[in-house]
């Protein structure tokens, strides 16, 4: 049991400047895409901010998640995702259907955790290209390194 992957828990690489938006200028209340992870209400999403930060920065839950067509999804985030109908629509190239999962408690951890230190403490740890569950005892791991106080 030490080692399982935790459905509930996931890790998700944001760019910069959407993670910005989300814990910064808390303008940004969606994050969008185009493939589907199983999260369910008040499941907990940890953020890994991509190049060049590379750094665990902060945590939100999961309020809800929509899957739709992609005209639909934009009537729905426009005012939410912190992007433009352009950006919005590059973005769902070449698909019909694309994810939005609304969040809620967005929070930067009191301490950010960069790649090297987490490749140290989790046998040369990878970030995912996307998102991927978290396994238990990574899990663990991360919440020590992070000083966690999740409400």
């Amino acid at each position: 049991m030490r080692n399982t992957v935790m459905r509930n828990t996931v890790l998700l690489s944001i760019k910069p400047k959407y993670a910005d938006k989300i814990f910064k200028e808390k303008t940004k209340k969606v994050e969008l895409r185009r493939v589907f992870p199983d999260l369910d209400k008040d499941d907990l999403v940890i953020v890994y901010v991509s190049s060049p930060k590379k750094a665990v920065v902060g945590y939100f839950k999961v309020k809800k998640i929509i899957k739709d067509n992609i005209s639909c999804l934009w009537e729905q985030v426009e005012d939410k995702a912190g992007i433009t109908p352009e950006e919005f629509y590059d973005y769902y190239s070449g698909v019909k259907f694309g994810i939005g999962i609304f969040f809620q408690k967005s929070k930067t951890f009191k301490k950010t955790v960069e790649l090297e230190q987490l490749r140290e403490e989790l046998n040369n740890f990878r970030p995912p290209q996307s998102y991927r569950y978290l396994k238990s005892d990574e899990w663990e791991i991360i919440k020590r390194l992070v000083d966690y106080d999740f409400e």
